[in-house]
């Protein structure tokens, strides 16, 4: 993920000027903006095309002066005749933010796609690159919200002295949080008892003392943070604190709150920060102190996510959970080969194991399943594919049987391998860094690889 070459910030300009130097359609757009705030706006041109009065305080038909930035916050040129040039020398020499419209290299700042229900504005913005899709996104942003989101927001403005005087900190945060999302408190804004439903709720908060907490088990998914699930999105918006492992992308952790508390707490192979008894102790205890605790977990919290012990910790000190389950790096990779693991005629069922610490009964009871027909899909099993490979061979299962192995699956840098049993037995395959599933069974070779190869821009690394 890049990183943006502005930040986006709310100015503030409630009686500041806006002077706009132009007289044609393009003033006439941004006069029609930031006529939606509480700034002076001015206009400045030689020649007046178009009519300013319903967005501007001031239309001045004659040439630019450098007085008329005079306490300006922002300038906008649209003009590129001489009035156009003398007032990008003054800005520049006042120090006044400058925007000269449609020339993205002599912007200070750019105006982003608003949408507007004061005091509520959300803006999209793409640094002067691709105006038009900053206006698609916008629109559709807006066809979801509500129509009376501004007086929703000027309700919890109301309360803020009353809930500062009852509640604090998380307690007051999950006030806010009930009332901007209550239909009760919407009904009332509606017929207009709005504030006498947010005090009741208000009433009901401050009747309560101290929230018990909880722990969410959330699977992240592979990585991608497109394949984390709505309910997890939401809950990770509501977490205090966010307690998660080194395998889960910083991309997925920051789509929880900006304020929330994170903690990492991976454990890498040879390398581990945190025992599971600490953790299991770190999210009992945050939760006993009230919080709201996002463990989240890569892939699925059940399958290999040791969700077991953490859920028996819980049960033990009688901390309330839910289990919010993820894309398994399984059927991550499944979905990036068009691989169907389970394929009428061909296999009949898919397992799911950890080749690391396997054993030999249960490399003869893959083996069995793999000369059956079923799929395999190996977890963990990377830094041994190849003798686990060759021990599967020892217990009857046959070296030409199909193998695939996606490293980083669902990812937009996954990686893909593909080849028999026998060549990932005989070492052939170098499988590149990142988590990786290994499949094996006749129906890998049903699977599109050349085509998700051919898209993730990868070699097929094994013949």
């Amino acid at each position: 993920m890049g990183a943006l070459n502005t930040l986006p910030v709310s100015l503030k300009v409630q009686g500041k000027r806006i002077v706009i130097v132009g007289g044609g359609d393009e003033a006439l757009n941004k006069a029609r903006l930031v006529s939606k705030t509480t700034a002076i706006v001015v206009i400045i041109s030689r020649h007046i095309e178009v009519d300013f009065s319903p967005f501007a305080h001031e239309v001045h038909e004659r040439p630019f002066a450098a007085a008329d930035l005079e306490g300006a916050v922002l300038v906008y040129v649209g003009d590129e005749g001489p009035d156009g040039v003398a007032a990008i020398a003054a800005a520049h020499e006042r120090g006044v933010l400058l925007n000269v419209v449609d020339v993205p290299d002599q912007c200070e700042f750019y105006t982003p796609s608003l949408i507007v229900q004061p005091p509520i504005s959300i803006a999209v913005a793409s640094e002067g690159n691709a105006p038009v899709l900053a206006r698609l996104i916008r629109a559709r942003i807006e066809a979801l919200l509500p129509p009376n989101l501004g007086a929703l927001a000027q309700l919890a403005g109301r309360m803020r002295d009353r809930v500062e005087a009852l509640l604090e900190g998380a307690a007051a945060r999950r006030y806010y949080e009930e009332i901007v999302t209550s239909p009760a408190v919407e009904a009332a804004l509606i017929a207009g008892t709005g504030e006498a439903e947010a005090e009741a709720v208000l009433a009901r908060h401050a009747g309560a003392g101290k929230a018990a907490g909880v722990v969410w088990l959330i699977g992240a998914g592979p990585g991608a943070e497109d394949l984390l699930t709505l309910r997890a999105q939401r809950l990770l918006q509501e977490a205090d604190v966010i307690v998660h492992d080194q395998l889960v992308p910083s991309a997925v952790v920051d789509m929880g709150r900006r304020d929330a508390e994170r903690i990492l707490v991976g454990k890498q192979k040879g390398h581990h920060s945190f025992t599971q008894g600490e953790i299991n102790g770190l999210i009992v205890r945050l939760a006993q102190e009230g919080k709201r605790v996002a463990r989240l977990k890569s892939g699925d919290p059940m399958i290999f996510g040791r969700a077991g012990e953490e859920l028996e910790a819980l049960d033990r000190a009688g901390i309330a959970h839910q289990i919010v389950p993820g894309v398994t790096a399984a059927l991550a990779a499944a979905a990036d080969t068009a691989t169907p693991v389970t394929l009428r005629q061909i296999s009949s069922g898919f397992v799911i194991a950890t080749a690391h610490g396997a054993n030999s009964e249960e490399l003869k009871h893959w083996a069995s399943l793999a000369a059956s027909g079923l799929t395999l899909a190996l977890y963990m099993g990377k830094s041994v594919a190849a003798p686990t490979a060759a021990r599967l061979i020892a217990e009857g299962a046959g070296a030409d049987i199909p193998v695939g192995v996606v490293v980083r699956a669902g990812r937009a840098d996954r990686l893909f391998y593909r080849g028999t049993l026998g060549s990932l037995a005989a070492g052939i395959t170098e499988l590149d860094d990142g988590p990786a599933i290994i499949f094996v069974g006749e129906a890998i070779a049903h699977g599109d690889w050349d085509q998700a190869i051919k898209l993730a821009k990868a070699e097929v690394k094994v013949a």
